[in-house]
Parts: C-alpha cells; sequence; structure tokens
C-alpha cells in the first residue's frame, strides 16, 4: 500500500515532522489503498516561514507576471487532467466522466488572468489616492466534495493578488491535492509562494486559523467547521472567508417549463452524489403541478446510473465515505418516520450494489418546511419536494432557512422572476438553469458563511485596502 509522506514547502518536496497517518478508502469498494502522513503544528509554521519569505517580492509582482504564472499554470493543470481526475475516482469515487472536477479548476485561473487584465491596484478618489495591496500570507482550508476547484477558486484568486499561500486539502482527498502541486511547481510558481500540509481539521486546521503570521483564511466547508475556524482566528484578527452549508430553493413557478426545471433539478441537486452546497435539495412547485412534476422527477432519476465510477457509463458514484453514507441513510430514515412520501429511492444501496457507500437517489414529496430534511444540510442525493398556493408563500418558504448559499426560479416571465430573485435571501440565484459564471461572485447569506470567491470579488479577499491622502 502506497505512503504519501512529503509535504510541499518552500518550493521543495519535503518529509512530514508530524508521525500520525490517515488510510485513504477507495469508496466504491470500501477497500483501504493507501495512506498520507499528518501535518503538525511545527509543519504549518515551516509552511508559514516559507511563504512569509516569499511575500515580499510576490506582493510586488507585476501584474504581467502574475498573468503569466496564471496562464502557465492553466495550460500545465490541462495536461495532467487525467492525472487528476484518476486521483479523484480512487479518492472519492468520481466518475470518470465527471470532468467538471478538473475544468472548472482550469476555469478558475483563466478567470483569474481575465479579472487581472483590467484591474487596477491604484485609483484617485478626489484628493487621495486608494492602493490596494496583498494582505499576507493566505491560508486556504478546502473540503473533499469538490477538492480540485475549490483549491483552484481560492489559489488563482490569492495568486493573482499576490499572497503566498499554505494550503490544506481535506485529509479524505489528499492525492489530487499533491498533483495540484506538482502542476503549479512545474507551472513555475516562485519558491514559497505555494505550500501544501496535509493534515486533520483540528491539527493543521487550527495551526492555519490560528497563526500569527497568516493574514487571511479562505474556508470552504460546513457550518460547525466554519465556526471553529472563525474561533481561531479571532485572537490574531485576521480576515475570515468561509463559504459554508446550503440548503437551496429552487422555486417554479406556475408558468415555468416544468419538465425543464424538473430535469435541471435532478441534474444540478443530485450531481456529484449530491455532495454540492448549491444543490437545489428543496424543490418549491405550485399545490396543484405537484403530481405533473413528480412525474417528471421520476422519468429523470430513471436515465440515473448509479454504479462503478471507473466505467464510463456511470453518471453518479458513490460518496465519500462510511460517515457520509450511514449521515445520508439516516436522513431518508428520519424523512420517512416524520411523514414525508418517498417517492422514488429510499434506503440501502441501489439494486446490484453490494459495497461501496452508494445511495440511491430518493425523491420525498408531502414535505412540509419543519421537517428536517427540509431544514438541515444531508448532502446527498435526497430531495425534498414542498408546495405553495401563491408566489408570496413560496418567497416565505424559501427564506425560511439559516442557509442562504444558492437559490434557482424557474418562470416564463422574466419580470417577475428578476422580483423573486431580489427578494430571496442567497449569494447566488440561477434563472432557468442558467449555468454558473466564474466572473460572478460565489458566496452566503446567513449561516452559509461570509466573503466571496471568483471573479474581482474574489480576488479582494486577499487585498487590503490603503488610503493615501493628499496625494492628488
Amino acid at each position: 500500500m502506497k505512503h504519501y509522506d512529503k509535504f510541499y514547502i518552500d518550493g521543495e518536496w519535503v518529509e512530514a515532522i508530524g508521525k500520525s497517518t490517515f488510510e485513504l478508502v477507495d469508496p466504491s469498494i470500501e477497500e483501504p489503498f493507501a495512506t498520507v502522513a499528518l501535518g503538525s503544528t511545527e509543519d504549518v509554521d515551516k509552511a508559514v516561514s516559507a511563504a512569509s519569505r516569499a511575500l515580499p517580492c510576490f506582493s510586488e509582482s507585476s501584474t504581467r507576471d502574475r498573468i503569466d504564472l496564471l496562464t502557465s499554470i492553466a495550460a500545465e493543470f490541462e495536461r495532467r487532467e487525467d492525472d487528476i481526475m484518476s486521483a479523484l475516482t480512487q479518492e472519492m469515487g468520481c466518475p470518470v466522466r465527471l470532468k467538471q472536477h478538473t475544468r472548472s479548476g482550469v476555469a478558475a485561473f483563466r478567470q483569474a488572468v481575465e479579472t487581472l487584465k483590467d484591474y487596477r491596484f491604484e485609483t484617485r478618489l478626489g484628493e487621495n489616492i486608494i492602493r490596494r495591496e496583498a494582505i499576507g500570507v493566505a491560508g486556504l482550508i478546502t473540503p473533499w466534495n469538490w477538492p480540485v476547484q475549490l483549491i483552484c477558486n481560492k489559489l488563482s484568486s490569492a495568486f493573482a493578488a499576490g499572497c503566498p499561500v499554505v494550503l490544506k486539502p481535506s485529509e479524505y482527498t489528499p492525492m489530487s491535492a499533491l498533483v495540484v502541486a506538482e502542476v503549479v511547481h512545474v507551472a513555475g510558481a516562485p519558491k514559497g509562494t505555494f505550500n501544501l500540509v496535509n493534515g486533520d481539521g483540528p491539527t493543521v486546521g487550527h495551526a492555519i486559523s490560528a497563526h500569527e503570521g497568516i493574514g487571511v483564511v479562505s474556508f470552504t466547508g460546513s457550518t460547525r467547521a466554519g465556526i471553529l475556524v472563525a474561533e481561531a482566528a479571532s485572537p490574531s484578527v485576521k480576515r475570515v472567508a468561509q463559504e459554508l452549508g446550503g440548503k437551496s430553493p429552487n422555486i417554479v413557478f406556475p408558468d415555468a417549463d416544468l419538465r425543464a426545471a424538473a430535469a435541471f433539478n435532478v441534474t444540478r441537486g443530485l450531481s456529484n452524489s449530491g455532495q454540492s452546497c448549491h444543490s437545489p435539495t428543496r424543490l418549491l412547485v405550485h399545490e396543484a403541478q405537484l403530481d405533473e412534476v413528480l412525474g417528471y422527477l421520476i422519468d429523470e432519476v430513471n436515465k440515473l446510473c448509479v454504479g462503478d465510477p471507473r466505467q464510463p457509463g456511470t453518471t453518479h458514484g458513490p460518496v465519500v465515505n462510511r460517515a457520509q453514507f450511514e449521515r445520508i441513510q439516516h436522513y431518508i430514515d428520519v424523512g420517512i418516520a416524520e411523514g414525508a412520501r418517498l417517492v422514488c429511492g429510499g434506503p440501502g444501496r441501489p439494486d446490484g450494489l453490494d459495497r461501496g457507500f452508494y445511495v440511491r437517489p430518493t425523491i420525498f414529496a408531502d414535505v412540509s418546511r419543519d421537517m428536517t430534511i427540509a431544514r438541515e444540510e444531508i448532502f446527498g442525493m435526497v430531495t425534498s419536494v414542498l408546495t405553495y398556493r401563491t408566489l408570496d408563500e413560496a418567497l416565505e418558504i424559501a427564506n425560511d432557512t439559516p442557509y442562504g448559499l444558492g437559490a434557482y426560479v424557474f418562470s416564463k416571465d422574466h419580470k417577475k422572476a428578476l422580483e423573486m430573485s431580489r427578494a430571496v435571501k442567497a449569494g447566488r440565484v440561477f434563472f432557468n438553469g442558467a449555468p454558473a459564471n466564474t466572473a460572478a461572485p460565489m458566496g452566503g447569506y446567513k449561516k452559509s458563511g461570509n466573503g466571496r470567491e471568483m471573479g474581482v470579488f474574489g480576488m479582494e479577499e486577499y487585498l487590503e485596502t490603503k488610503a493615501m491622502i493628499g496625494f492628488a
């Protein structure tokens, strides 16, 4: 069994100081295949020191130099796409056909290039000069569900701003992150600007969050973990940017194309085996149209193929680990116990799969807004269908959640859909299944976090603002 025992620090692969290890399990067959070294506080100190030494030069590098670096990373990333996908399939069960994991990463670097082309780091405001400069060393803490995309979102913005980084990927998905480190190295990142320390949250995640030498922490993960990050960061008064949990509504107007709305909800809501914080897990339909929409949902679910992620025909692989599998099974059981109507799916694995962390695509109807499955983030292929009588009630239901990450609106009436979008408390609202846009900011309201990623807004999370007064 292979052991990944090195971290990438100060432009080199170095032995971990910490001696703890973590066993990696292939979720498609429930068998261990490798171990990875877990870092210590001392490993984080070493990485922060390297990044701090790189900061003065990197933060003052030219826009042209940063554009060239980001362009080089994107090109090398594309060259290594198969290697990254192979790692993702083994460590998290990602189907080989789900290239969104890698292509969204490339898109993030290309978007950072476009952002830099038009960005002015110094502007005039009356008799003052407003300067935006790198905030310092950036600590990046990323999750296991979109491990490569989220590394790329954060890294591209940090590099565009001129911030060296210390990255802690999830301990469940370290292999893909190690390939990303190889990509950044070959692309020519200056020594010390990119540092990777594998580890768990309580040790490495906490050390990054609390470190006095780090100027900003960007975290994506659960709301519970985000609170711990913010608490650890507070004594040093560093900036904390977080993308946390979600319970996104899809508001389907009575005039909408119901079949298209249902098809989108299955495609988007169950993508990545439902392990996405933006998933439209609450589908809101008019009470008179419930049966019609349920029929369309069943039709779409029947097109899915849950199984071996290495087979090209597989649309949905397993969830990442046993804990996540058992969590989803618990929520399905709770939904049934609380009186929701099981439309399709249900407990257990899909037929024909006797091992692996596979979940049956599950849809519940007759869900009331106070039910557990309508309020808590499940992070699996479980959709709750709720009904409304008026659009005002639909808006009330949509906003009746502690989260506010994403929302979706389907309607033929552009004006009314726009009004609804303005009223929904969510960081991103998608109209009629519009695709994501890398220039548009991504982030949430309420317990879905603070700060933004992607485009100008994402880069500015890594910049500090300075006013130089009377220089005009």
